[in-house]
């Protein structure tokens, strides 16, 4: 539910800005793998976070619990704040390099730079929707991320158009980054209250340092994993940017429609890792087994449902948002080829979050490392000049598919391997 809604806040983004017209959807295309970097360092520390207290909840050591959940809040504000200061004078050089020229490199930089007033919001409110699934509550973190997503939907147009019931700010893209700020910062106050009420805050320096290390044990190589990934999608920003703005615009919108169906995904492995954790701590390895054949059986089916839906649906969603017929033609070939691939993509997020639970980094940041520079950006940069836009989605689609198979077998035998040692 949390997740769904998320990124029904995202699309709303994408729909009210598509009154502003193609150059802001192309801006927000522009600003995706900026996002999805400080992305990176959320899930990075969120996916340390978990695997440490998940294995601490599963063995029974309470105390040594409340520790790592507080000394990792403390540690995704500092980074946080770090990361918003550095984006923030950053943005300009930034979106320049990505190829964003004109309007729309005037108006990426706005929305970046007010999006990075919000980071230490977001990573913290990230980091503690990991903490609490850790910490055995399943159902918190998607009400809260629910209830954020529905202020941001809200909050909207007021910010964006200055003639919205009377009321509006015509802050244009800016106001949809203050939108994001605003619903990120109640979403820190309302985790922070949950985690304060369930005893799970230990007000204490004591041991900071070993938390750190032991977060980031598993934590660091994350980031790096999750580095790669924005570092990739920049070289294909900059590739489709040589195609016009307008395909920049189609690729951001209907990878934005096309995300509503990857977050029932994102949902599976973000919950199976502490899943994972806990019983592997509490040596009920035969419930890890079953769980990840679930998660596996269910990306795949959930793949095949994505396509047929997209297939009939997705571009009628995209002209809704923008009705340039440059646009709509992106994202028809778009949806022609990637949605049935998300299924291994899956697979492969599942197996990494699997390796990250069992504390093994190194595992997932392989994965990452030949999903995207290995083969996804040489496969992308042959195929575009081969095909055109269209080669790069092809692209995209091989890599997940050949990716998600590998790591499948990978995860799979080291699980059995381990499981049958320790028994």
């Amino acid at each position: 539910m949390g997740s769904i809604t998320m990124n029904i806040a995202q699309l709303g983004e994408a729909v009210y800005l598509g009154f502003l017209g193609t150059e802001a959807l192309a801006a927000m295309g522009f600003a995706f793998p900026v996002t999805i970097t400080l992305f990176a360092f959320a899930m990075g520390i969120g996916t340390g976070a978990s695997s440490v207290i998940a294995r601490a909840a599963g063995s029974g050591n309470r105390g040594n619990v409340r520790r790592l959940v507080s000394h990792a809040e403390l540690l995704a504000v500092l980074v946080g704040t770090v990361l918003g200061l550095a984006g923030y004078f950053a943005a300009p050089s930034i979106t320049a390099l990505l190829g964003a020229q004109d309007t729309v490199r005037t108006m990426t930089i706005e929305y970046l730079q007010v999006y990075m007033i919000g980071m230490p919001f977001f990573l913290v409110s990230i980091v503690g929707s990991t903490l609490l699934r850790a910490t055995g509550s399943a159902a918190s973190p998607g009400i809260i991320m629910t209830a954020g997503s529905i202020i941001q939907i809200i909050l909207c147009p007021f910010f964006i158009f200055d003639s919205f019931g009377g009321f509006g700010l015509g802050l244009g893209i800016a106001g949809a980054a203050w939108a994001y700020v605003v619903s990120r910062f109640m979403s820190v106050f309302l985790f922070a209250l949950l985690l304060v009420r369930a005893r799970m805050v230990q007000w204490s320096f004591v041991g900071l340092i070993g938390s750190w290390k032991a977060i980031l044990y598993v934590g660091g190589p994350a980031i790096a994993s999750g580095l790669v990934q924005p570092l990739s999608m920049s070289i294909i920003t900059r590739l489709l940017s040589s195609h016009g703005h307008e395909v920049v615009a189609g690729f951001n919108v209907a990878s934005r429609v096309e995300t509503m169906a990857h977050m029932i995904l994102w949902s599976v492995y973000s919950s199976a890792e502490p899943f994972i954790g806990q019983n592997w701590g509490a040596r009920y390895y035969d419930r890890v087994k079953k769980a990840l054949t679930l998660c596996h059986s269910f990306c795949l089916a959930w793949g095949v449902l994505t396509f047929a839906v997209m297939m009939l649906v997705g571009t009628t969603l995209v002209a809704m948002i923008d009705d340039n017929p440059i646009v709509i033609e992106v994202a028809r070939s778009f949806f022609l080829v990637i949605p049935l691939s998300i299924g291994f993509m899956g697979m492969m997020s599942v197996a990494s979050s699997c390796f990250n639970a069992l504390g093994k980094p190194f595992p997932p940041f392989v994965i990452s490392l030949l999903r995207t520079l290995i083969l996804y950006v040489p496969l992308a940069i042959v195929a575009d000049r081969l095909w055109g836009y269209q080669g790069i989605f092809i692209a995209t689609a091989v890599t997940n598919v050949v990716v998600g198979l590998m790591a499948w077998v990978w995860n799979r035998s080291y699980v059995y391997k381990t499981s049958a040692l320790l028994v």
